[in-house]
């Protein structure tokens, strides 16, 4: 599905660390063309690990391109902790190398992440250079329906870092500064929950599914692939038969 032109986005990177040049390119074009847009491109602790990010740093650096990167230490690179990822004391102090300026933050802190993420733009859309923000924070649940964080971590660990989750926090800040009560709160998980459901049915029908367009751009079939398409239609057929 295309993103709308008045979104500026772009859709998940899966390779890990692919996304850092490809943002570092986008704001160096915008400075380019004399702009004031700042990229902001998020990435985990693993991912500086690979090339593309120290090729992206290294870039930005050097032509103080307008770029954030805010980068989720959530303390494993799937079952990697990040004491074997890297000797620094910190990943913060990797900016240091490249020129660019680097800041630590409590990552479960919403109104931390917020502020350090304003001023790092700020800076970057006034002509100050890139920022690299390390946000401190711990991935709770499993990497993937294929990871067991069971067989490398203690469950001891994890519960000490979910007494720290930062949603019940915020809302504990909210509730003891007064702008939050259980109902207004109960209203707004529903409304939200609509909308997310509403949005959800919305982009659902716009990605109509069309199994044989992949044949569409082949140029004419050969045999085998005339075969791999009746073939298709066939287990189609069968499979909406099949249904209830």
């Amino acid at each position: 599905m295309s993103i709308p032109d008045d979104v500026r986005d772009l859709p998940l990177c899966i390779p890990v660390a692919s996304q850092l040049p490809h943002a570092v390119g986008l704001a160096y074009a915008s400075q380019y063309k004399g702009e004031d847009s700042v990229a902001l491109v998020f990435l985990g602790d693993g991912a500086t690990s690979h090339g593309d990010f120290h090729e992206a740093m290294n870039f930005a650096g050097v032509f103080q391109a307008p770029v954030v990167f805010c980068c989720a230490n959530n303390q494993w690179a799937i079952s990697v902790p990040v004491a074997r990822q890297t000797r620094a004391r910190t990943l913060a102090r990797k900016a240091l190398a490249y020129g660019v300026t680097g800041m630590q933050v409590d990552g479960n802190d919403l109104l931390a992440v917020y502020a350090a993420t304003r001023e790092a733009v700020e800076r970057a859309r006034t002509g100050g250079g890139p920022t690299f923000i390390e946000c401190l924070t711990y991935r709770l649940g499993a990497h993937s329906t294929a990871d067991d964080p069971r067989r490398y971590r203690q469950e001891a660990e994890t519960a000490e870092w979910e007494r720290r989750d930062p949603l019940p926090r915020f809302r504990g800040y909210l509730e003891a500064r007064g702008l939050l009560d259980a109902a207004a709160h109960d209203a707004l998980d529903t409304r939200l929950a609509q909308e997310i459901q509403a949005s959800l049915a919305q982009a659902e029908a716009r990605m109509e599914v069309r199994p044989l367009a992949i044949f569409d751009h082949l140029g004419p079939l050969s045999a085998e692939l005339r075969d791999q398409r009746e073939e298709l239609v066939r287990d189609l057929s069968h499979a909406s038969s099949a249904r209830p």
